[in-house]
């Protein structure tokens, strides 16, 4: 069988995402069991993987399926516990009296509280949390959709503490050999993931610096009286400022933490720079920008859903409503920093099972290291007397964190092991490399030097697909690893440009525009949200392609 052969066949399962997603509009939960079963029939009667592997492998799938739904689970948790409490209600209210300029209101609660969000809680909450608190503030629905999406793309890569990184990579890459490529050059396998989460976090420094910029532009260009780019750019001091309010503590975060903070800390530190400073008039545009008289608003502007003003709640203090976010910052440093004790406390109770079913399929799960357990139960329990909730408010709560968990935990019940039977075909009769990998030779083969510039395009490829940078990268990861090993150029940086391109997916991510929509009412403006959203997200690629070519050929070559 020739390699274009080999390639097309190990694309098949990725080719039928894409065409019941994008071409039928079907939805994740109904699409992933079809590419799933299209994997498995590849896997035995093409690649005649051993029946033996395909089930182990599996079974690992959903053993990372269930990190993975803890995690987003104990997030909803507390997130809905919050709301219930009325904490959330002061904590939107302490930002709608900062300024008037929608430009700058944008700015502080799409990109700073948003990202801040993401770090904490990911998987679509912070666009599907935003959208509604800028609804609340007087955007248009559609506007407050669309800068919520643009915003959630830099504190993807690290979003609830690190997941797309420490997950959506680090289970995919863990194979016999690049753990063993990884040892002839003295490296462990969490220092290679560490080093990706380094590297991620520079090239996203430098696109993400832009990021509040082109959201504003956009803002203005579609939902202005004008409809100006001029008066989005007239902001540019206090964006490209604001961005830096993120991205600075973002990457020195990941450079000495490691991936589980950069956006938490970062979203977290750049509110409290940016705004007293704003409060103070630090580069605050002189005149103040806002949408047109709302009847002159276009009929596709506004949705069925309308928010009552903020409207303050004296028994909670702004700072007692932060305190649980506060401390999970806390128990997160305490618990995930190498050098203190808790940090092997945390990883000493560990179920492995090793060897599945006579294969060398390892799975491993250790509930204290999951952070849907520690810290985000563990505080949406403290909460409780904390807040002084009574039990219809826990009770209501935590049933709205089982009703949201629904669907991710199908979709990501089918795709996960999907991935994990991709990378384990390599194990077969015919002598055939594996799916990931013929895709990647057969494409190294085609763009060669120039795949720098290309990686990024495929990581938003897989977001726009999955609904997920985390399985974007568990689709994507081996392959970027795959081509810069044929090519000889970075690993690591390549499969940086997978993480980074996969956030800025989240501009054009089906899932997160479809429930960021529903939350504010809007009906039938998918398509019209992708077709405007389509051009920042390629202009932030194509900075972030052009990043990469540097790095790999001229300012980093022999990072491994």
């Amino acid at each position: 069988m020739t390699e274009g052969i080999l390639a097309l066949l190990a694309s098949l399962p990725l080719v039928a995402i894409f065409v019941l997603m994008v071409g039928f509009r079907w939805p994740a939960v109904k699409a992933m069991p079809v590419a799933l079963g299209i994997t498995i029939l590849l896997a035995l009667f093409i690649w005649k993987t051993p029946p033996t592997w395909v089930l182990a492998s599996s079974l690992n799938g959903v053993v990372v399926m269930l990190k993975i739904i803890l995690i987003v689970f104990g997030a909803l948790t507390l997130l809905f516990t919050l709301k219930e409490s009325g904490a959330l209600d002061v904590i939107n209210q302490g930002f709608s009296t900062i300024s008037p300029d929608r430009r700058v209101q944008t700015i502080i609660i799409a990109w700073l509280f948003g990202s801040f969000i993401e770090g904490a809680a990911g998987f679509g909450v912070p666009a599907a949390l935003v959208a509604p608190l800028l609804l609340s503030l007087g955007f248009p629905a559609l506007a407050a959709v669309m800068v919520a999406l643009i915003a959630n793309t830099t504190a993807v890569a690290f979003g609830t503490v690190g997941t797309p990184t420490l997950i959506g990579i680090g289970s995919t890459l863990n194979t016999p050999e690049i753990l063993k490529a990884l040892s002839e050059r003295g490296m462990t396998y969490s220092g290679f993931i560490s080093e990706v989460g380094d590297w991620t976090a520079i090239i996203h420094a430098i696109t993400g610096t832009l990021i509040p910029l082109i959201m504003v532009v956009v803002l203005t260009r579609f939902f202005g009286e004008k409809k100006s780019i001029k008066e989005g750019l007239a902001i540019w001091p206090y964006a490209i400022f604001a961005g830096l309010c993120f991205v600075v503590p973002y990457l020195v975060v990941a450079l000495l933490l490691g991936p589980e903070f950069p956006s938490l800390l970062g979203g977290l530190i750049g509110l409290f720079i940016l705004i007293p400073l704003t409060k103070a008039g630090f580069l605050k545009p002189k005149q103040v920008w806002d949408f047109p008289a709302k009847e002159k608003w276009e009929a596709n502007w506004s949705g069925s859903i309308s928010f009552p003003k903020i409207v303050p709640n004296g028994k909670l203090s702004l700072i007692k409503a932060w305190t649980p976010y506060a401390f999970i910052g806390i128990i997160l440093v305490l618990t995930r920093v190498s050098f203190l004790p808790l940090a092997n406390w945390v990883k000493s109770v560990k179920i492995t099972i090793p060897n599945m079913f006579g294969t060398t399929v390892t799975t491993e799960f250790d509930p204290l290291n999951n952070s849907g357990v520690l810290p985000f139960m563990l505080i949406a329990l403290l909460c409780i007397p904390f807040f002084r909730m009574n039990k219809k408010q826990v009770s209501g709560a935590w049933r709205e964190a089982v009703k949201r968990i629904k669907g991710p935990f199908m979709a990501l019940f089918f795709a996960i092991p999907m991935v994990q039977i991709m990378i384990v075909t390599g194990t077969n009769e015919n002598n055939f490399l594996s799916m990931p990998i013929s895709m990647a030779q057969y494409m190294a083969d085609i763009f060669r030097s120039a795949w720098p510039l290309v990686g990024a395009f495929v990581g938003a490829l897989g977001a726009f697909m999955s609904g997920s940078n985390a399985v974007s990268n568990m689709l994507f990861s081996l392959l970027q690893y795959s081509v810069a090993d044929n090519l000889g150029i970075s690993h690591i940086i390549v499969v940086s440009l997978q993480n980074v391109g996969g956030s800025l997916g989240n501009m054009i991510n089906i899932q997160k525009i479809i429930t960021a929509c529903a939350v504010v009412g809007l009906m039938g403006v998918e398509g019209l949200i992708i077709k405007r959203s389509t051009i920042p997200m390629i202009f932030a690629l194509l900075v972030t392609g052009i990043v990469g070519l540097i790095l790999v050929f001229l300012v980093a070559p022999a990072v491994f």
